[in-house]
């Protein structure tokens, strides 16, 4: 099997364990995510707008929003670093690409903390998203610039043993569950 199967076969079993998770239907999924996102108030940060099964950050970035800039990723078009355009909660919000609502006005800015969705997390940091880059494409343009913080935010489900990673995913410095918290910075 090459890596490309083996990286389709991790996703397959990874989002059959995040379906079950997101239908226990765990509730304050997002509690650990906002005592974190507490202890950087007014640090600009960007987290997402969910899709299908994906744990929920809303309430967490709700929060933040309260005390400073927060947004959310916006694909500009494949092989490209995501944006992240300013988000409130009350904001309006159109579909933006894969089925992920954008703010309607485009405000973007570089965030310094970034809330990272996943298919599959390990016990290193490891992460393994949809396949498409972004996430790794972005972290590193931003972590060139300046020190980036990338909370991975899934389902305690999701961690898997072997991930297939390549040397272009870049790590998660810390991983948020609907169960805890875990620091990877080293």
């Amino acid at each position: 099997m090459d890596l490309t199967e083996i990286k389709a076969a991790a996703r397959k079993s990874a989002f059959a364990r995040r379906k079950a998770a997101f239908g226990a239907g765990y509730p304050a999924q997002s509690a650990y995510l906002s005592e974190v996102l507490a202890g950087y108030r007014g640090v600009p940060l960007a987290g997402y707008m969910p899709i299908r099964t994906e744990i929920n950050p809303i309430a967490a970035m709700a929060e933040a929003a309260a005390h400073g800039l927060v947004g959310v990723p916006v694909i500009q078009d494949a092989g490209l670093p995501l944006k992240f355009s300013r988000w409130e909660p009350d904001g309006a919000l159109k579909d933006g690409p894969f089925g992920a609502k954008v703010p309607v006005v485009d405000d973007y800015f570089e965030p310094e903390i970034l809330i990272v969705p996943l298919v599959a997390f390990d016990a290193r940091g490891g992460r393994l998203g949809y396949g498409g880059g972004f996430y790794d494409r972005t972290l590193e343009l931003l972590r060139a610039k300046r020190a980036t913080l990338a909370i991975g935010f899934a389902f305690g489900a999701q961690e898997a043993d072997d991930l297939p990673l390549e040397d272009t995913d870049q790590p998660l410095d810390m991983m948020v569950t609907e169960a805890g918290i875990r620091d990877f910075k080293r």
